[in-house]
């Protein structure tokens, strides 16, 4: 029951956010920043009865995406803005995360060993 309230939820957010952002391209953006995923996470974690330590990984592991996230979205935006297809616009902000992942994660034991 919880999984099809879970997605149901997403479907309706994902929809209204993409109809605002039809209208209002800026406000839609703003919204589509919103840590709502996240913030939903935590709350159907919180639910489901997982454990406090589990919901501060997971919160941390949020944290750890942000930058290579903002990277991504950076990557697709200056593509598209150099009329660069969104076919191609999108695996190149993919690549570009997985990439900053990687050396974010290299830096990150450097400074935790």
């Amino acid at each position: 029951m919880y999984l099809f309230i879970k997605i149901i939820s997403s479907a309706a957010i994902i929809g209204i956010v993409t109809e605002l952002a039809r209208r209002f391209p800026l406000y839609g953006g703003i919204v589509a920043a919103l840590p709502l995923i996240s913030i939903l996470s935590i709350i159907w974690l919180t639910v489901q009865g997982e454990p406090t330590r589990n919901i501060n990984t997971f919160t941390l592991g949020v944290l750890a995406g942000f930058p290579a996230t903002a990277i991504m979205l950076l990557v697709i935006y200056i593509s598209l803005k150099h009329s660069l297809h969104l076919v191609l616009a999108i695996p190149l902000g993919i690549v570009a995360w997985a990439i900053f992942l990687t050396v974010q994660k290299y830096i990150m034991d450097g400074f935790v060993s």
